[in-house]
């Protein structure tokens, strides 16, 4: 399983069990990608800290009437099989109440975003 996989399944685990927050490893990639969740609301915050020497992050997950926000997640591209969007693929995620995060020239960005930059990208996952 690879990083980006394994930090969807604890995010979508840890909301579903009704968890305030979640730590994870730190990389950029992942960082970059919970900015992006966090812009749309899927989360409340992302911190860079430091636990036991090394770099981690630490995720306070976003709830709405004490309904988690992230309910399920689907891994697109995989380490075996990629998969890339050009801008007239991009479609909306539950009409609208998902959202695909892509891998773009211009950075990690939502499918809504990537629309309006004119750009497409390699799919990483869809969450709702």
């Amino acid at each position: 399983m690879d990083s980006i996989s394994n930090m969807i399944i604890i995010m979508k685990n840890g909301s579903l069990a009704g968890k305030e927050s979640v730590v994870l490893p730190y990389s950029k990639m992942k960082y970059a990608i919970l900015e992006c969740l966090k812009k749309e609301g899927f989360i409340n915050s992302v911190s860079k800290k430091i636990k036991k020497d090394q770099p981690v992050l630490e995720v306070e997950l976003a709830y709405l009437n004490k309904k988690p926000k992230i309910t399920e997640a689907e891994r697109v591209s995989k380490q075996s099989r990629r998969v890339y969007f050009r801008i007239k693929d991009i479609h909306k995620v539950r009409n609208g109440a998902g959202l695909l995060i892509l891998s773009t020239p211009k950075g990690i960005l939502s499918g809504k975003v990537a629309r309006q930059e004119q750009v497409g990208g390699e799919a990483l996952f869809r969450i709702w």
